[in-house]
This record gives structure tokens, sequence and C-alpha cells, in this order.
């Protein structure tokens, strides 16, 4: 359930958003752009909040303006599993938008994250007339494509405790650091670590356990601290 914006934030303008480079729109042609911002809305989605549903019809596109999300899907026996993690920058919603299909997965908000929302007429008239958004779009397409085959083969040829490892570092790399130099720059809880490593929440603790007692990682509360960044990397890629 998305709220209005707080009193005295103004929705960003797209020509001088300061994460558009990241996103879709990094080098839509101006007299597009412009026609976006003015019709696009804002909205805030406390954590938790669903931002959108599974099987729910797609309405128009969602740019992140600031914030984390996870995407996951639902099991028929109600168990998640995160298939990625969006930050400020990125987009939601556009292959459902482009197939004319239902959304196949749900979208939540993992901290407080602020959404700008672009109908789908708008969008949809805009890549039509538009060859740099065409371009863009099919080069994240392509990369989805690339995403997925890569979490095929990790989850077909690497044990749990590898792809914990590569986990731990794909967040940090995503997301970043803190200023220690340490601290994973994200709060995720047990389950949803394990939700996006593909393992069951028991098992990730114990790799978690493992990785600490062996001084490799440190956690406190929902924080990941990389301790040994080269001997994790090894883990992660099998030399052990």
């Amino acid at each position: 359930m998305s709220v209005s914006i707080p009193k005295g934030f103004t929705a960003p303008n797209c020509e001088t958003c300061p994460v558009r480079h990241k996103d879709i729109f990094s080098n839509l042609e101006k007299q597009y752009l412009s026609e976006i911002s003015e019709r696009k809305n804002c909205n805030l989605y406390k954590k938790g909040s669903i931002i959108f549903y599974e099987n729910n019809q797609p309405l128009g596109l969602y740019a992140i303006f600031n914030g984390k999300v996870k995407v996951f899907k639902t099991s028929e026996s109600g168990k998640e599993q995160i298939l990625r993690l969006v930050r400020e920058g990125d987009v939601l919603g556009y292959r459902s938008l482009i197939s004319g299909e239902p959304y196949e997965v749900s979208a939540m908000a993992i901290e407080d994250t602020r959404v700008c929302f672009i109908p789908k007429g708008l969008f949809l008239s805009t890549l039509q007339q538009s060859g740099n958004l065409s371009q863009k779009l099919i080069e994240m397409l392509s990369q989805d494509l690339k995403l997925a085959e890569d979490r095929i083969t990790q989850m077909a040829q690497k044990t749990v405790k590898e792809r914990v490892a590569e986990t731990i570092l794909m967040l940090k790399g995503y997301y970043g650091i803190e200023e220690d130099n340490q601290t994973i720059k994200v709060s995720l809880s047990r389950e949803d670590l394990a939700n996006l490593v593909g393992t069951a929440t028991e098992t990730l603790i114990r790799s978690l356990s493992e990785f600490k007692s062996h001084k490799v990682i440190d956690i406190q509360g929902k924080k990941i601290i990389i301790l040994n960044n080269k001997l994790l990397e090894e883990i992660a890629n099998n030399f052990d």
C-alpha cells in the first residue's frame, strides 16, 4: 500500500533526476522526457508494502527514485522465491507492459521506497516513437535473459555454500558498502537471503554460521559485514 509523498518532498524532474543515467530513460530524447516528467506520478511505499501483485494486469511502469525492492514469485504452497533485488534507477514492470500479459511476479519495498509511475499508454506511445528508448529496452531484455541463464547455471552447478558466497558478493557489488569498507548497504532477513540463494532458511543459517566461524564474514542484525573478501571470492568460485 502506497502513501502520499511526505510534505516538503518535490517530485523529481526527469530531466535533472540524479538517478536517470542508470535507467531505461538515460538517453531518451528531450521532448519525450519532458512529457513523461509532466505526466508521471510519484508515491512513497513504506517498508513491507506491495508495489504490484503477481497475476494483476500492468497499468504502467515503475521507476525507483530511491529505496530497495524485492521481486519475487510465490509457489502454490506460499513459499517465496526472490528473483532479483532492485535499487534506485531501476525500473519494474516493463516485460508485462510489452507482452500485454499479467505480472508473473510481485514486487515489495524492503525499505521505504519512492517510486515514479509512468502510465501504460504514455510509456507504450513513447516506445513507439523513440528509437533510443526501443534500443535501451532491447538491451535490458537481453540482460534479463543473460541473468536468468546465469541463475539456472548457478543453481545446477554450485553448492549451497558457493551460492551463499556468490550472493553476498552480488549484494556488495549491487548495493555497495558503507564507510567502514566492510558492511553491505542492504538489510535482508535470513528468510529473504535464503530465498535469494534458493535454499532453506535453516541451510542458509548454517552456511552463514560457518562463514562467521572462519572469520569470512560477521553479522549484525540484518547486516552482513565482509571480513575476508578474497576468501569469499574463492568459496564462490569453488577454489577451496
